[in-house]
């Protein structure tokens, strides 16, 4: 019986650790892909890539490795963490892809082209988010760049709004995070304080709703700060393939994952909340 405990145990250690190493693989993959895709990079940009590519696949080995997380919140409720590096990897890779059809035309180049271009059109509205990151477009830019930027933010945007709405779709409809099992409280918020005072649950609602304001507030004062800085200092080069697909990315991507968390902690507060009532009337149940 000990020996099949230990063989199981050392089961679960390599199963734990191929797993870290395949996690921090794709991490490696998801910075260096632009670096890797597109033509013309320099090779002190290429260095720099790859540093930071080693650095973000140590650091997530060594998350995901360990028993308890300590950065990555929402670790044993999948799949949260594995929606938004999905989103974030397809987002890169589309827009990697559109910079890479500029110079090496091909049949899925050309069709995220079309499809980026329509989605662009169709989100270049007045007081858009998409008109506020096509405004950031330097005057000196020819139509070739500002359809290109244009398409690229708009299909940005749509991938981020597509993985929010699965998100709240599962939570609604699947039940997350409990149809997995139990929701371990402390394993999954980190970083989240018990001890900094006030009641839990108003703390966990007061954050979601901090994370959803500001999430709906990101697309639209990413831009404005952009526009800032471009006065007050160095502006980004967005005519850069490689700066104008990681400005688009997180642009996107920052704002629904902060929706997304603020979603979760509202879910988790919902949980809380019904499992002190049940506590609540079982006690005046057994106090009667």
């Amino acid at each position: 019986m000990h020996r099949v405990r230990r063989r199981c145990e050392g089961r679960f250690v390599i199963n734990r650790m191929v797993g870290a190493a395949a996690r921090a693989f794709l991490v490696a993959l998801l910075i260096a892909m632009p670096t890797i895709m597109l033509p013309g990079v320099s090779d002190d940009t290429a260095q720099m890539v790859a540093l930071l590519s080693l650095v973000a696949a140590l650091l997530t080995f060594v998350e995901y490795v360990s028993d308890y997380p300590s950065l990555i919140e929402f670790r044993n409720a999948p799949p949260f963490n594995r929606m938004r590096f999905v989103a974030l990897f397809v987002t890169i890779l589309c827009l990697t892809l559109i910079s890479r059809n500029a110079t090496y035309p091909g049949p899925v180049g050309d069709v995220l082209t079309a499809m980026g271009g329509g989605i662009g059109a169709a989100m270049d509205f007045p007081f858009s988010p998409v008109r506020l990151m096509v405004l950031l477009v330097p005057a000196e830019a020819g139509p070739a760049e500002l359809a290109g930027l244009r398409m690229q933010a708009g299909l940005a945007y749509l991938i981020s709004l597509t993985t929010l709405l699965i998100f709240v779709a599962l939570v609604r409809l699947l039940d997350w995070p409990i149809r997995n099992g139990a929701f371990n409280f402390w394993v999954n918020l980190p970083l989240f304080d018990p001890t900094a005072g006030g009641d839990v649950l108003d703390r966990l609602k007061r954050d979601s709703h901090v994370n959803v304001a500001l999430g709906f507030l990101l697309p639209f004062l990413i831009p404005a700060i952009l526009k800032l800085a471009s006065v007050y200092a160095t502006p980004l080069s967005l005519t850069d393939p490689q700066t104008a697909i990681w400005v688009m990315s997180a642009w996107a991507f920052l704002p629904a994952s902060l929706i997304m968390r603020g979603v979760a902690l509202m879910r988790i507060a919902d949980l809380i909340e019904e499992k002190r009532r049940r506590a609540y009337a079982q006690a005046a149940v057994q106090a009667a």
